[in-house]
């Protein structure tokens, strides 16, 4: 008897098409909106702690200036010196420290050209880094010390100027500085903030100190700390040293700033999940709103059918069977709206991931709580329907027209 309720259910259902349609829209747009949101979410995550950790581990950030500071301010302190670096390295916490300072200028090679961040750095910036060559090798020691004009292209540049020929032993115009190419980057891809990692020319920071930005300043540092020690104790020890040497007395504040990278992973799949928590919250109230157009549906179809309820109860059916076929009509557009809802969302969520360069992570323990979700509204939101068709009079149905 339950199956002949559950075909009738059916054939009520295929019998409507245009109104099981309406029904179930409602619950695709919620589900395929919770599953794209949080499966995008958990990509974006997924890509930062990816990018943090491409940029090696145990790796501080040191920047002049105060980490933060108000609206209307400026910020006067003073540059890091080179003198600074050798010191660092003196260091024991400390494996290696990679000093920088860029500009963007326009690199040209026969007739292409490409504008690009100039990054003025030493052979430690790989190891900081944690990048790979692909070709070529770093800067030479006599090559930093004389400033020499040598260069290593990013993947980005590498094709804007070569395309698929050898760069290796070429030599590239940087501002009026003829460049040798002495290496190339292996491609690492796009950033925690879709920036293009690849897009970038290292050369020797005397260089660009002397011929491109005309100073000795050094905008900032990389510090890898040795294995087993703590960003805090790396932390203590490079401060101490920094005030120091910038003669910051006991109960000045610092004029500078050290970042474990690590707090920065941290504070960004923070933000991530708390975005990707509101915007599902958001969504799943397209559930919600699902929900009460399967009840006013159903509604409309007990009032449509009022004469053939009447005719199922005097022949002889129970309320419970009324009950029972209402509410899996109801249960059923839910759960297609929901199977239909999760193909939409995973696709939608592959073809954001694609766009915005970030891993597809689907998590199956969402989509089965997205499907489940939306057979518990088919069940809630079909009950009441359901339950006013099977407590119907049969003889006042009968009258219905």
């Amino acid at each position: 008897m339950l199956w002949e309720t559950i075909r009738l259910a059916f054939i009520a259902i295929v019998r409507n098409k245009l109104r099981s349609f309406l029904t179930v829209l409602g619950v695709v747009i919620g589900v395929a909106a919770v599953i794209a949101m949080v499966t995008v979410g958990q990509g974006s995550s997924a890509q930062v702690s990816a990018n943090v950790a491409s940029l090696g581990t145990n790796v501080l950030i040191l920047r002049p200036g105060k980490r933060m500071m108000g609206p209307g301010t400026r910020d006067t302190s003073p540059a890091f010196t080179l003198r600074d670096v050798e010191a660092l390295e003196e260091l024991p916490v400390i494996r290696a420290v990679s000093p920088n300072t860029s500009a963007s200028q326009t690199v040209v090679y026969g007739n292409a050209n490409a504008t690009t961040s100039i990054t003025g750095t030493t052979a430690a910036y790989l190891t900081v880094a944690n990048w790979v060559l692909a070709g070529g090798r770093v800067f030479t020691q006599a090559e930093e010390r004389q400033g020499a004009a040598v260069c290593i292209l990013g993947e980005t540049v590498r094709q804007k100027l070569f395309g698929a020929a050898d760069p290796l032993g070429q030599t590239v115009r940087i501002k009026s500085i003829s460049c040798l190419v002495v290496g190339l980057l292996e491609a690492k891809g796009a950033g925690s903030f879709g920036q293009d990692q690849d897009d970038l020319v290292l050369m020797p920071i005397r260089t660009v100190q002397r011929r491109l930005v005309g100073n000795q300043d050094v905008s900032g540092m990389s510090v890898a700390l040795q294995d087993g020690v703590s960003a805090t104790r790396g932390i203590r020890d490079i401060s101490a040293l920094l005030r120091e040497r910038r003669r910051i007395g006991p109960a000045d504040e610092e004029n500078f700033s050290v970042t474990d990278m690590k707090e920065i992973a941290s504070m960004l799949s923070s933000i991530n999940t708390v975005l990707a928590g509101l915007l599902s919250s958001v969504a799943a109230v397209s559930l919600l709103v699902g929900g009460i157009g399967i009840m006013n549906i159903m509604l409309v179809s007990v009032t449509e059918r009022t004469r053939e309820i009447g005719i199922r109860l005097a022949v002889g059916a129970t309320a419970g069977q009324v009950l029972t076929q209402f509410l899996v009509e109801a249960v059923v557009l839910s759960v297609l709206g929901g199977m239909i809802g999760i193909a939409l969302g995973l696709a939608l969520a592959l073809v954001a991931s694609r766009y915005m360069l970030i891993p597809f992570t689907p998590d199956p323990l969402v989509v089965l709580m997205a499907f489940g979700f939306s057979a518990v509204v088919g069940v809630i939101f079909g009950y009441f329907p359901a339950r006013r068709a099977a407590r119907l009079d049969p003889i006042e149905a009968l009258r219905h027209q």
